[in-house]
């Protein structure tokens, strides 16, 4: 056996597990959407056409752009913080992060019901306060969609970040500091800039969770605010319409596939502006 072959060899039987389990019986149900007696995409035009369909659609995207961009604002300067404290304090905070994913996610769902709805936690704390004179919808809303998303996925941006933000020398901070720079502009200066590749995989990370997620949308969100997910589930589960379910299968693949390419246009324009900078 030669050595060049030896990778091959060692990813081999993870591809052929890829390709038996999930290129293959996703293929089968995009491939009828495609073919009809001939190359079609009469199916597609229809979906399009439908403004029920493309206001799904609108509000999926729209929602995930919308908790990746918080994801990015709450979270990198919390992924500093922990960044910056020592490793005692870290691996705890770190632990206290990472806890929401060691959740179910039904589970917290319906804590989100709980703390959102009519005779949730909010409602009952203004109420309470005579802020407001009777409950107000905040479940079944694209409100709670986001909350709750973002609750879910900030943990994915905030633990990117931190591998990226420990690996920053303190020192360049402090040389930021020493000419004249405020903390906050030593902050935008320096370790936003640096902080760019983890932001960048983080807000894919992210925008692709939002918009593949089915449980938080659906529980949360309600029918009247259908997400793509939910949408297909509909279709497949209750219509038993596989034709149109392989539709939105495929046009979420290409919605990320598009996404991920601008992510990483966006994070090779930045490399090269720091490169000409460096240089």
């Amino acid at each position: 056996m030669s050595s060049k072959s030896s990778p091959y060899l060692i990813v081999a039987p993870g591809l052929i597990l890829l390709v038996v389990f999930l290129v293959l019986p996703l293929f089968s149900i995009i491939w009828p959407t495609l073919y009809d007696g001939g190359f079609t995409l009469d199916s597609y035009i229809s979906f399009f056409n439908s403004s029920y369909n493309v206001s799904i659609l609108w509000r999926t995207v729209k929602l995930s752009m919308i908790v990746t961009v918080l994801s990015v604002i709450f979270g990198l300067p919390t992924a500093y913080f922990i960044a910056r404290s020592n490793r005692k304090w870290r691996s705890l905070m770190m632990g206290l992060v990472l806890f929401p994913l060691l959740t179910n996610s039904v589970v917290r769902s319906f804590a989100w019901i709980n703390i959102l709805g009519t005779n949730g936690i909010i409602n009952r704390a203004l109420l309470a306060t005579r802020l407001i004179q009777e409950p107000i919808q905040l479940l079944y809303t694209e409100f709670a969609i986001t909350i709750g998303s973002l609750y879910l996925f900030l943990p994915l941006m905030i633990t990117t970040l931190v591998g990226i933000l420990e690996n920053i020398d303190s020192e360049i901070v402090e040389a930021a500091e020493t000419l004249g720079a405020s903390p906050v502009v030593a902050f935008m200066k320096v370790i936003w800039p640096l902080s760019i590749p983890g932001v960048i995989v983080g807000s894919i990370l992210v925008f692709t969770g939002t918009l593949t997620a089915y449980t938080t949308p659906q529980l949360l969100g309600g029918n009247q605010n259908m997400m793509m997910s939910t949408f297909l589930y509909q279709n497949a589960m209750t219509l038993g319409n596989w034709q149109n379910a392989g539709v939105i299968a495929l046009i979420m693949i290409v919605t990320t596939m598009v996404v991920m390419k601008g992510f990483n246009l966006l994070a090779a324009r930045i490399d090269k502006r720091g490169g000409d900078l460096h240089a």
